[in-house]
């Protein structure tokens, strides 16, 4: 059930009025509803939302999503940001946060293991091997900002393992997170690049539309992503039955079904 917030409005009930409305409230479920605000990897987008949906439905609690790089999310929890949960593209950030004392200690834990995928819009560009990133015949290369997105970061690892970095560096260009890195190649702007698998997957665990390689896991690290109930979230009910949510049945199924391996 949905719970919205009337703004502008200022309704005061007196006596049998305000009981009557507190029985309402409760009978209704959305008394002890909470809201969590999460800060999740953009890589996560499309399973996140999903799995979002479901949570709102089953609990009665409610789900406020921002979605960006890793990188910004840690500047912006150390700013004073009101997140209360992180779902990172690494596990090093979340791992930080609990050091710095910024997260809850103990609550990390690795929801899901990204895959790498080098991938055009268009059909028949990117062979099975990876060999295009040899041959070239390209221009642009799209791929995040190394430094900010862990996909960024397993991207150049991937170059430098194929022995193509210094040639291909020139004609890189920079997402400022994965989510932006999808847009430039799907709009043209790019003609391939690396992207998450779970971008190009649909539903269906098929690829969507225009051809693709996924790297093999042994050309660049293991890309771990953690949660992590953040400092904001220790006392928040939404926050903590969000966590549970994630390591359940029905989060892990979408999780694989985005092209995810699951931690353990």
């Amino acid at each position: 059930m949905l719970f919205t917030r009337s703004m502008g409005m200022n309704v005061k009930f007196k006596g049998v009025k305000a009981w009557a409305a507190t029985i309402l409230l409760l009978a209704t479920g959305t008394a002890g509803a909470d809201e969590v605000q999460v800060a999740a990897a953009a890589n996560f987008t499309e399973p996140m939302k999903k799995i979002a949906a479901e949570f709102e439905k089953t609990s009665g609690h409610k789900v406020a999503l921002t979605f960006g790089s890793t990188g910004k999310f840690y500047a912006q929890i150390k700013a004073g940001a009101p997140f209360e949960v992180l779902l990172a593209a690494d596990n090093e950030t979340p791992a930080k946060l609990e050091g710095e004392g910024a997260a809850a200690k103990g609550s990390r834990f690795t929801y899901a293991i990204g895959k790498l995928v080098l991938w055009s819009a268009k059909e028949a560009i990117v062979d099975d091997k990876g060999d295009v990133l040899k041959r070239g015949g390209f221009d642009h290369l799209a791929l995040a900002n190394p430094k900010l997105a862990p996909y960024g970061a397993a991207a150049v690892e991937t170059l430098k393992a194929l022995g193509v970095y210094d040639t291909i560096a020139p004609k890189i260009v920079q997402g400022e997170n994965i989510a932006q890195t999808y847009q430039f190649v799907s709009t043209g702007n790019a003609l391939l690049g690396f992207v998450a698998l779970s971008q190009v997957l649909g539903e269906d665990g098929k690829l969507k539309s225009g051809s693709a390689w996924i790297v093999p896991e042994k050309l660049y690290s293991p890309i771990r992503q953690d949660a992590v109930l953040l400092s904001k979230g220790k006392d928040k009910a939404a926050a903590l039955a969000l966590l549970k949510f994630l390591r359940g049945s029905y989060a892990i199924g979408v999780v694989k079904s985005y092209g995810y391996s699951v931690g353990q």
